[in-house]
Protein backbone atom coordinates (compact mmCIF):
# COMPACT_ATOMS: atom_id res chain seq x y z
CA UNK A 1 0.00 0.00 0.00
CA UNK A 2 1.33 3.15 -1.13
CA UNK A 3 1.80 6.34 1.50
CA UNK A 4 2.53 8.75 -0.95
CA UNK A 5 0.10 11.37 -2.48
CA UNK A 6 -2.46 10.42 -5.66
CA UNK A 7 -1.03 13.28 -7.38
CA UNK A 8 2.47 11.78 -6.99
CA UNK A 9 1.31 8.20 -8.40
CA UNK A 10 -0.23 9.64 -11.30
CA UNK A 11 -0.25 12.06 -14.24
CA UNK A 12 -3.28 13.87 -14.60
CA UNK A 13 -3.45 14.83 -18.41
CA UNK A 14 -6.07 17.83 -19.70
CA UNK A 15 -6.45 15.90 -22.66
CA UNK A 16 -9.19 17.89 -24.43
CA UNK A 17 -7.42 20.73 -25.27
CA UNK A 18 -7.39 19.74 -28.64
CA UNK A 19 -11.11 19.91 -28.63
CA UNK A 20 -12.93 22.99 -29.33
CA UNK A 21 -16.31 22.91 -27.37
CA UNK A 22 -16.77 21.07 -24.38
CA UNK A 23 -20.43 22.09 -24.44
CA UNK A 24 -20.67 19.49 -27.82
CA UNK A 25 -18.38 17.39 -26.76
CA UNK A 26 -18.73 15.08 -29.70
CA UNK A 27 -19.71 17.83 -32.70
CA UNK A 28 -16.81 17.55 -35.67
CA UNK A 29 -15.90 14.17 -34.50
CA UNK A 30 -13.03 14.86 -32.09
CA UNK A 31 -9.53 13.37 -30.67
CA UNK A 32 -8.00 13.95 -27.54
CA UNK A 33 -4.85 14.89 -27.41
CA UNK A 34 -1.57 12.89 -28.57
CA UNK A 35 -0.50 10.66 -25.48
CA UNK A 36 2.83 10.03 -25.01
CA UNK A 37 3.06 6.34 -23.27
CA UNK A 38 7.02 5.91 -23.38
CA UNK A 39 7.58 6.42 -19.82
CA UNK A 40 4.10 5.33 -18.53
CA UNK A 41 2.09 1.77 -18.34
CA UNK A 42 -1.17 2.57 -18.91
CA UNK A 43 -3.18 5.11 -20.19
CA UNK A 44 -6.94 5.94 -18.49
CA UNK A 45 -9.54 7.85 -20.42
CA UNK A 46 -11.89 9.64 -18.21
CA UNK A 47 -15.37 10.56 -19.94
CA UNK A 48 -17.76 12.62 -18.66
CA UNK A 49 -21.26 13.31 -20.42
CA UNK A 50 -22.88 16.19 -17.66
CA UNK A 51 -25.90 16.73 -19.72
CA UNK A 52 -27.29 16.06 -22.80
CA UNK A 53 -30.27 13.69 -23.32
CA UNK A 54 -29.83 11.46 -26.61
CA UNK A 55 -26.29 12.22 -28.13
CA UNK A 56 -24.33 9.48 -28.50
CA UNK A 57 -20.52 9.05 -29.83
CA UNK A 58 -18.20 5.29 -31.52
CA UNK A 59 -15.68 5.48 -28.95
CA UNK A 60 -12.54 4.27 -30.06
CA UNK A 61 -8.62 4.26 -29.23
CA UNK A 62 -6.13 5.09 -31.58
CA UNK A 63 -1.84 4.22 -31.00
CA UNK A 64 0.48 6.56 -32.82
CA UNK A 65 3.62 6.56 -34.29
CA UNK A 66 4.09 9.80 -33.48
CA UNK A 67 3.49 13.10 -31.95
CA UNK A 68 0.93 14.00 -34.86
CA UNK A 69 -0.21 10.95 -35.46
CA UNK A 70 0.80 10.54 -39.01
CA UNK A 71 -0.16 7.42 -39.02
CA UNK A 72 -2.94 5.42 -36.65
CA UNK A 73 -4.17 2.05 -35.62
CA UNK A 74 -7.62 1.51 -33.69
CA UNK A 75 -6.97 -1.14 -31.04
CA UNK A 76 -8.92 -2.81 -28.59
CA UNK A 77 -9.54 -2.01 -25.23
CA UNK A 78 -11.21 -2.04 -21.52
CA UNK A 79 -13.77 0.08 -20.25
CA UNK A 80 -15.86 0.63 -17.68
CA UNK A 81 -19.50 2.52 -17.33
CA UNK A 82 -21.24 4.84 -14.61
CA UNK A 83 -24.77 5.68 -15.64
CA UNK A 84 -25.95 6.37 -12.00
CA UNK A 85 -23.96 8.22 -9.06
CA UNK A 86 -20.84 6.36 -8.63
CA UNK A 87 -21.42 2.72 -9.42
CA UNK A 88 -19.53 1.36 -12.47
CA UNK A 89 -20.50 -1.85 -14.39
CA UNK A 90 -18.07 -4.86 -14.80
CA UNK A 91 -15.12 -4.56 -17.32
CA UNK A 92 -16.13 -4.40 -20.76
CA UNK A 93 -13.87 -5.43 -23.52
CA UNK A 94 -14.02 -3.25 -26.96
CA UNK A 95 -12.34 -4.34 -30.80
CA UNK A 96 -10.66 -1.95 -32.34
CA UNK A 97 -14.37 -0.68 -33.51
CA UNK A 98 -14.52 0.57 -30.20
CA UNK A 99 -18.29 1.15 -28.44
CA UNK A 100 -21.03 3.77 -28.85
CA UNK A 101 -22.44 5.51 -25.80
CA UNK A 102 -25.42 5.30 -23.94
CA UNK A 103 -27.97 8.56 -24.46
CA UNK A 104 -28.33 10.46 -21.71
CA UNK A 105 -26.40 12.80 -18.82
CA UNK A 106 -24.74 12.47 -15.94
CA UNK A 107 -22.19 9.38 -16.95
CA UNK A 108 -18.71 8.14 -16.56
CA UNK A 109 -16.70 6.08 -18.81
CA UNK A 110 -13.44 4.45 -18.16
CA UNK A 111 -10.95 3.65 -20.89
CA UNK A 112 -7.91 2.03 -20.54
CA UNK A 113 -4.94 0.89 -22.58
CA UNK A 114 -1.48 -0.42 -21.24
CA UNK A 115 1.59 0.69 -23.32
CA UNK A 116 2.05 -3.23 -24.32
CA UNK A 117 -0.99 -3.16 -25.78
CA UNK A 118 -0.34 -0.23 -28.63
CA UNK A 119 0.28 -1.46 -32.51
CA UNK A 120 3.41 -2.17 -32.84
CA UNK A 121 6.12 -0.32 -32.16
CA UNK A 122 4.02 3.11 -31.50
CA UNK A 123 3.90 4.84 -28.15
CA UNK A 124 1.22 6.76 -28.50
CA UNK A 125 -2.33 7.04 -28.03
CA UNK A 126 -5.74 9.36 -28.02
CA UNK A 127 -9.02 8.64 -27.13
CA UNK A 128 -11.52 9.16 -30.88
CA UNK A 129 -15.23 10.20 -30.27
CA UNK A 130 -16.93 10.07 -33.79
CA UNK A 131 -20.51 11.53 -33.20
CA UNK A 132 -23.21 8.54 -33.98
CA UNK A 133 -26.49 10.38 -32.53
CA UNK A 134 -26.18 14.55 -33.52
CA UNK A 135 -27.46 16.23 -30.16
CA UNK A 136 -25.21 18.43 -28.01
CA UNK A 137 -23.50 16.33 -25.15
CA UNK A 138 -21.88 18.44 -22.60
CA UNK A 139 -18.78 16.82 -21.44
CA UNK A 140 -14.93 16.15 -21.07
CA UNK A 141 -11.79 14.25 -21.08
CA UNK A 142 -9.08 13.83 -18.95
CA UNK A 143 -6.55 11.21 -18.95
CA UNK A 144 -5.14 9.76 -16.32
CA UNK A 145 -1.36 8.06 -16.29
CA UNK A 146 0.00 5.47 -14.09
CA UNK A 147 2.95 3.50 -13.14
CA UNK A 148 5.35 6.08 -14.14
CA UNK A 149 8.78 4.23 -15.40
CA UNK A 150 10.69 7.28 -13.45
CA UNK A 151 8.64 8.66 -10.39
CA UNK A 152 9.37 12.03 -10.12
CA UNK A 153 7.21 14.91 -7.35
CA UNK A 154 6.45 16.77 -10.78
CA UNK A 155 6.30 14.86 -13.93
CA UNK A 156 7.34 15.59 -17.09
CA UNK A 157 4.59 16.67 -19.96
CA UNK A 158 3.02 13.41 -21.62
CA UNK A 159 1.50 15.92 -24.42
CA UNK A 160 2.65 17.72 -27.43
Amino acid sequence: MSKGRLAQEIHVVNAAAAITSCADLFNGDPATDIINLAKYDRCTFVLAKASGNTGTAVITVEACDDTSGTHTQAIPFKYWVCTSGDTFGSEQSATASGFTTTAGAGQVYLIEVNSSELYGTYKYVRLKMTEATDDPVHGYVVALLSGARYEQEVPPTAIT
